[in-house]
């Protein structure tokens, strides 16, 4: 049996170097080669390929943002997921089983609505759904006025739902190795050299490379690899805990998302429920789950369905996350010439890695932002010119 993707020698020059081998960096780096034809590209990963937040995430893809470019960008990220099973020859088990914000008070029945018509007009199916519609799609959620935060309503939002994240990055570091990039596993980048306020090379744990353009795709360890560039980011890092319960028979056909009770969940083919919260209240490296996480998830979980309380939880862990200001990420080019930035996702990123990749491989190739990405420059916080997507997250940050 043949390798998904082959070991190689480290060269002293490549094309470009993408730091990163999680599923931005190994998508760019495979529409890089396969659209662009750019294959001498080096894709560095300090660690194995998706250790990182490709590997940590739970796996839920849906376009229901807010502001009308996130809509925009996310959608186009879902189309790129619908098609990808052929696309890079691998099933990666999509499951678009639908995706269901709730609603606990007033102010959130009108974001939930805001959202609706803001996706409508985007071409992208959501909609307001009330208690009689929420049970119908998922029975086990308590719809009565009985919990201390009764459901009101919700954004039902049928494209949502779940996808298998390991298959993804195989896919990508497959289809990016036939086209001729090389994946360099266990190689740590330790220093980016920079003359002029330009890129001349890469320092890693095995050598240096010589080369004039280096994407930065580390997610939760963006700011530390920016800084090697002499470049800061408004970026925050905190950790973000997600956990599973032991199998059960199928019974949740659609993920269920509160952001009042800061938890989201959904079920796995394997029967796992997999769940998670909001970012940890502090800034941290640390990949560690935590006590109060599961007591608060647990507790939580229990109020939208009282039926579960007697399920184990299996394991816990966490990833880190990159959190901007304005909770929308910071793509293409940066002061520093040669050096691209695919960084800033927080919660959103696994879900835009398709399209991150697709589009920073224009950037880079063809030196010119493509319009989609547009709004997401690093600029805009000096011009003032904010994203403002905090209202779509599934969860409160």
């Amino acid at each position: 049996m043949s390798r998904m993707w082959q070991v190689h020698e480290l060269r002293d020059r490549y094309d470009a170097v993408i730091i990163g081998g999680g599923a931005h960096g190994l998508c760019c780096a495979y529409y890089l080669a396969s659209e662009h034809g750019i294959n001498n590209v080096a894709v560095l990963e300090k660690r194995y390929i998706g250790s990182g937040g490709s590997g940590r995430n739970t796996a839920i893809v849906r376009s229901n943002y807010l502001t009308p470019a996130g809509v925009r960008f996310y959608d186009a990220s879902l189309k790129l997921y619908e098609r990808m099973a052929v696309e890079l020859d691998i099933n990666v088990m999509l499951s678009q089983r639908g995706h269901i914000t709730l609603a606990h008070n007033d102010i959130s029945l009108r974001t939930m609505r805001r959202r609706a018509e803001v996706n409508r007009l985007q071409g992208v199916e959501s909609r307001l759904i009330l208690p009689d519609e929420i049970k119908q799609l998922c029975p086990v959620l308590d719809v009565s006025d009985r919990p201390r935060y009764p459901i009101i309503g919700a954004l039902y939002h049928p494209p949502g739902g779940i996808i298998r994240h390991d298959a993804v990055v195989w896919g990508y570091a497959h289809q990016a190795d036939a086209h001729g990039v090389h994946i360099h596993q266990m190689t740590e980048v330790t220093g980016i050299e920079v003359s002029g306020a330009k890129v001349t090379g890469v320092k890693t744990n095995r050598g240096q490379i010589k080369t004039e353009t280096v994407l930065n795709a580390t997610a939760g360890w963006c700011s530390t690899i920016s800084a090697m560039a002499g470049l800061r980011l408004p970026v925050i890092t905190s950790p973000l805990q997600a956990a599973v319960t032991e199998p059960l028979k199928p019974f949740l056909d659609v993920v269920v998302v509160s952001g009042s009770l800061h938890v989201y969940v959904s079920q796995s083919d394997r029967g796992e429920l997999v769940m998670g919260a909001s970012v940890d209240p502090f800034p941290s490296y640390s990949s560690r789950g935590s006590l109060d996480f599961a007591e608060s998830l647990a507790s939580h979980i229990i109020e939208l369905m009282p039926g579960l309380q007697r399920v184990r939880l299996m394991r816990q862990w966490a990833g880190i996350v990159d959190m901007t200001p304005d909770y929308s990420p910071i793509m293409g080019f940066t002061p520093v010439e040669g050096f691209f930035v695919d960084v800033g996702w927080g919660t959103y990123g696994f879900k835009a890695s398709p399209i991150a990749g697709k589009m920073l491989a224009e950037c880079i190739a063809t030196k010119r932002t493509p319009d989609l990405i547009t709004p997401f420059s690093l600029s805009r916080f000096n011009e003032f010119d904010l994203m403002g997507e905090a209202g779509a997250a599934s969860v409160g940050h």
